[in-house]
């Protein structure tokens, strides 16, 4: 007799038995209707998620099943989970809302530490859903089982593996609260595959409330009225603000502008913040740290008060810590407490939001008599000193084309466009020398418009990241700014684009060599250019081709507008193979160790110009 009946048969000679079973709720009810497949796809539909970038496997294909009999999400299928991560984080970093990944366990899980890791350097939300083996199986070396937890706990906000139906749906919710409050992050929500096959009752969104994390966001106001006091008596002050100010949205930049122009203040930006002003503003000093502008790093170095707003004071940032910005009073804002004095010590932390920050500095500031303009009038002179060196300033002669040229021209083109036709641009790069002449020559007006992988350096980011902005801005112009190495780190992902019409625009600068590495070996490793040269490349055009895709090539510089153009106007995917001056380097610079006032601003200088006692440049 099979277990089933013999517990069915106590219950048919037994009315009473009969009767408590009847009574008893079905695991179908209205109240128990879900499966947790089904309370995965409800929870990011109440999240407001539109779209799911993933890649199935065994673990998760009771989610892949969910989501084929549903309308309300779109998925979005890569050819790598670490792509699926990166194209998250460029919807994410585009639009402002969390990205969402789903990927299967094993090594679907482990291929997508890369992107998380990125994620949490970066600050950048998302959700990521990875399938994992049956609780049961859990800890028993089981097909595809990986540890996803204890190995996501060191690049992740926080995680979650999720044993029981009943657990689910305020996991789910919370995990969307933790990866968007605060500093943003990545969040890992770990699903074991019985889990996702019980049924059980759902929680609404607004049904579930974390119980214990509450990040500050309102200022201390005495610390606010402390910061108006500094800055209004700072002779030579600065602002400096970083991707925390992207992250709490268009309104904090707007503030940062208004900050900006109130206290008539000099401004920088690091990699990640560019566009919280905007790129043309008058008082903008451009990119701050290794391959920052001269004005940027020296008005660093040299200012009294420094107003930091959103920015973790990164090594490739500050270069030599024990000199850097040596005699300024320094005020660091930040929502993450534990980036304050954590790398430079400062005299006055304000920890929170920083669109309530910026408020509330403007607001004091307007409450007071503002200083007289004259006040900055020196330091204005030595700054505009500077700018007169023209640190990014190259020669583009004859016909091979300089790297810097083919980015300013790439920049210029797509700017005029815009102005005229109205059509967004956004910007994503690989990682090397390109990614840094793309954010030198680039002038990004508004937030939300620049993706790129700043505290990870992850090559492979470009590509990947242009396609999830393409997905949230279907009409807009997405150029991918690639190096010819950094390109093969994901360019299966062409793929993606092929099967889905993303008219993305691969533009590679293509010098055939590992440029940065190159770089280095010359300037800091005696020329011994140990694995650096880019042998046995594709040919991209024909690589573009075998995508579906249209390939395009400028050899020379009096061809490259009209191939840029042509780029910009077709409506399919484009792998632009532009073939660059192959030993032009990346200047100015911050040698690695060295101080602000240390860079080398061209292939034929030792060091910036020395500095007089005063503290101010002999030019």
């Amino acid at each position: 007799m099979s277990a089933t009946a013999s517990q069915a048969a106590p219950e048919a000679s037994n009315p009473q038995a009969a009767s408590a079973a009847a009574a008893k709720p079905a695991i179908d009810s209205q109240a128990d209707a879900y499966s947790g497949a089904e309370m995965v796809i409800k929870a990011l539909v109440d999240q407001g998620v539109e779209v799911v970038f993933g890649y199935p496997g065994g673990a998760v294909l009771p989610i892949y099943d969910a989501l084929f009999q549903q309308n309300s999400l779109r998925h979005i299928l890569v050819r790598h989970e670490q792509a699926a991560v990166h194209a998250a984080e460029g919807y994410a970093r585009s639009t402002g809302k969390p990205g969402v990944v789903l990927v299967t366990s094993g090594p679907g899980a482990t291929n997508a530490v890369t992107g998380l890791t990125d994620a949490l350097m970066d600050s950048i939300p998302i959700v990521c859903l990875t399938g994992q083996v049956p609780t049961h199986l859990i800890g028993n070396d089981a097909f595809q089982e990986a540890d996803t937890t204890g190995i996501t706990r060191p690049c992740t906000k926080h995680n979650y593996l999720v044993r029981s139906v009943g657990d689910l749906p305020r996991t789910l919710h919370e995990a969307f609260y933790v990866a968007i409050h605060g500093r943003p992050g990545p969040v890992v929500v770990d699903l074991p595959k019985d889990v996702l096959q019980t049924k059980g009752s759902y929680l609404e969104k607004d049904q579930v409330v974390h119980r214990s994390y509450r990040p500050q966001t309102e200022p201390d106001p005495s610390a606010i009225s402390k910061a108006v006091d500094l800055l209004a008596a700072a002779k030579r002050p600065i602002i400096y603000a970083g991707g925390g100010v992207i992250n709490a949205g268009p309104e904090a930049c707007r503030l940062l502008t208004e900050l900006v122009h109130l206290t008539g203040a000099p401004v920088t930006n690091t990699l990640m913040g560019l566009g919280a002003v905007p790129g043309s503003d008058p008082q903008f000093l451009g990119m701050l740290g290794m391959h920052g502008t001269y004005e940027a790093n020296l008005a660093m170095h040299d200012c009294d008060v420094m107003l930091n707003v959103g920015a973790r004071f990164d090594d490739r940032v500050t270069g030599r810590l024990a000199d850097f910005s040596p005699n300024s009073i320094k005020i660091h804002v930040d929502i993450d407490p534990s980036s304050i004095n954590k790398n430079v010590m400062v005299e006055l932390p304000v920890v929170a939001d920083a669109e309530t920050a910026l408020r509330a500095l403007i607001a004091e500031w307007k409450r007071r008599t503002p200083p007289s303009p004259k006040a900055q009038e020196a330091w204005w002179k030595q700054i505009e000193a500077w700018r007169g060196r023209d640190c990014l300033s190259y020669r583009q002669t004859g016909e091979i084309i300089k790297p810097q040229y083919a980015i300013q021209r790439l920049y210029q083109l797509t700017a005029e466009q815009e102005a005229k036709a109205g059509r967004k641009t956004y910007i994503t790069t690989e990682v090397g020398q390109h990614q840094m002449w793309a954010a030198q020559f680039f002038k990004f007006e508004q937030p939300n418009r620049w993706m790129t992988s700043g505290g990870l350096g992850t090559m492979g980011y470009g590509l990947p990241a242009a396609m999830g902005v393409q997905i949230a801005h279907p009409d807009a112009l997405v150029v991918d700014v690639a190096g010819e190495a950094s390109i093969l780190m994901n360019i299966q992902e062409m793929s993606t684009l092929a099967q889905y019409g993303l008219p993305v625009k691969v533009f590679i600068v293509n010098n055939q060599w590992m440029g940065m590495v190159r770089q280095w070996q010359e300037l800091l490793h005696g020329a011994r250019y140990s694995e650096s040269y880019s042998a046995s490349l594709p040919d991209f055009v024909a690589l573009a081709e075998a995508f579906g895709a249209v390939g395009i090539r400028a050899e020379t510089a009096g061809d490259l507008d009209d191939k840029i153009l042509e780029m910009m106007e077709v409506p399919r995917p484009v792998i632009f193979d532009c073939c660059v001056a192959q030993e032009e380097n990346c200047f100015p610079m911050i040698p690695s160790g060295a101080a602000h006032n240390e860079m080398l601003l061209g292939p034929d200088d030792k060091a910036a110009k020395p500095i007089s006692e005063e503290g101010m440049v002999l030019v």
